[in-house]
């Protein structure tokens, strides 16, 4: 998300800091690069002109313009402003009432309300131990009703028996009720949409609304519409009492500009932002976080909070023994690269660390994928269990015959076997280091930095980016053994 925003000021904050000193005009040039870059991403007018305005004024203070490190400054001076923009703090959901606490949700047709119904439910019962009950009012789409039953069933969520010509007003009316009856704690409504805004689409939410008393309205919009997203959420806020909005498709819009015009025009913070299909691909909207992935800064938070929810106790402990003793041996690995595919993949990875956009922008235009995790898996699973113990005993005519049945090629053995070695030298690093006190040395001299020397030139052709190279020799370890104690005092505190 926020591909080529990111990359238009990624060039122009690199060129400023570049340069030892700055003046008024390599300030305001600068900006200027900022406004179009903003415009093309299909950011509101009025939001860029405000947001120009603001940073360029602070910009081009003496404190500025004389310090050691301007262009530093600049770039801190414009995240803080992205962040203001996409509505500072994170906005979570007011769940502090009577329960049943009721959620109702809105939208247009096909803009994800009823996955997303879904989806926040699972994360309420799973992440917060709510009890959640889910009931669709949408009578109008041909088996909204049945869509929502299904997706109750692969969440784990309850959700209300179906009374084939009930009204949407009845049925709020009997969730409710049964919400009462069975010590529910968060009621979710999922009402039904239109194809646009009309009078009867608003009539209908508001006869829901006052039977049902929301304590939370989320509006449910398609990222990938730009300013129509926008637009849209300005036609709800006129009409309805708004809480908070959710963002379907953030993962397919490499522009951004609903996300950065969302909260300065409707004035309704982004809750939640929707990451792909699966039931478990929505987040809280966190601006801090989100501004430094615009900004190239990576998001090693997110990380964290991926590895903790994906790494199981028992396996990070396990292999934070092994490296203690200096032992990585295949079977190590394999477990990492299963870590990876849990926690999104190299992409959804390389996109978060600081650092790596020339890196994903490598394996983009190599083609590379996440395919390449599973040949890995694939080569070591050709293996017999004493070369996975002892890889050094690969030799010529067993590397042909762990090719063969993999269905890669010998070079791709080759390839695995130096990203285990440039592993193996990573984690002896982090083993004299003590462990990672802190994720400040994570990417400090010494750290995993230092572990992954020429990390950009081996992405290219014949690195990983041409099918498995060793320079993502670190990446993996960052699942668990790169952050071993850190992840361990996360994991036990779930």
């Amino acid at each position: 998300m926020f591909d080529s925003l990111s990359d238009r000021l990624g060039g122009v904050f690199d060129r400023l800091r570049g340069r030892g000193a700055l003046n008024e005009e390599d300030v305001r040039a600068a900006m200027r690069e900022v406004r179009i870059a903003l415009l093309e991403a299909d950011v509101a007018l009025p939001v860029v002109r405000r947001f120009v305005d603001n940073v360029t004024e602070l910009a081009v203070g003496q404190s500025v313009l004389r310090s050691v490190t301007p262009g530093q400054q600049v770039v801190k001076i414009v995240n803080d402003a992205l962040v203001e923009m996409l509505g500072g703090g994170t906005a979570e959901l007011d769940l502090v009432a009577a329960p049943p606490v009721v959620i109702m949700m809105v939208g247009l047709q096909g803009s994800g309300k009823t996955t997303s119904t879904a989806k926040i439910a699972k994360l309420l019962k799973e992440k917060h131990g709510k009890k959640v009950l889910m009931a669709s009012l949408d009578v109008n789409r041909p088996a909204a009703q049945e869509q929502l039953k299904v997706l109750g069933e692969q969440a784990g969520v309850a959700t209300l028996p179906i009374i084939v010509g009930q009204l949407p007003v009845d049925i709020a009316t009997r969730a409710v009720n049964a919400a009462k009856l069975q010590a529910v704690d968060v009621l979710m409504l999922d009402t039904a949409g239109r194809l646009h805004v009309d009078q009867a689409l608003m009539d209908e939410m508001k006869a829901v609304s006052a039977v049902s008393v929301p304590k939370e309205t989320l509006l449910v919009v398609d990222s990938l519409t730009g300013q129509d997203a926008v637009n849209v959420a300005q036609s709800f806020a006129g009409e309805v009492n708004l809480t908070g909005i959710v963002l379907t498709r953030m993962d397919g819009d490499a522009r951004g500009g609903a996300a950065l015009s969302m909260r300065a025009v409707t004035g309704k913070p982004i809750k939640f932002a929707g990451t792909g299909e699966k039931l478990d691909a929505i987040e809280p909207f966190h601006p801090e976080r989100v501004a430094g992935r615009i900004l190239g800064m990576g998001d090693i938070v997110s990380i964290v909070e991926k590895a903790a929810a994906t790494i199981q106790v028992e396996d990070a402990e396990k292999l934070a023994a092994r490296m203690s003793k200096g032992q990585f041996d295949m079977n190590d690995l394999r477990t990492q690269l299963r870590q990876m595919q849990n926690m999104g993949g190299l992409g959804a990875l390389a996109g978060m660390m600081p650092g790596m956009k020339k890196a994903k922008a490598a394996m983009a235009q190599s083609g590379m994928d996440d395919r390449v995790l599973l040949r890995m898996d694939a080569i070591i699973g050709s293996m017999t269990p004493k070369e996975r113990e002892k890889p050094e005993l690969l030799n010529a005519k067993r590397k042909i015959r762990v090719a063969k049945g993999s269905g890669t090629q010998v070079q791709d053995v080759n390839k695995l076997l130096k990203m285990h070695q440039e592993m193996a030298k990573a984690m002896k690093q982090i083993k004299k280091m003590g462990g990672l006190k802190g994720l400040g040395a994570l990417f400090g001299k010494g750290g995993l930095g230092a572990a992954m020397p020429g990390l950009d030139q081996q992405m290219g052709p014949g690195g990983l980016g041409g099918g498995m190279g060793g320079g993502m020799g670190g990446l993996p370890g960052l699942g668990s053994s790169g952050l071993p104690s850190n992840l361990n005092d996360l994991l036990k505190k779930r």
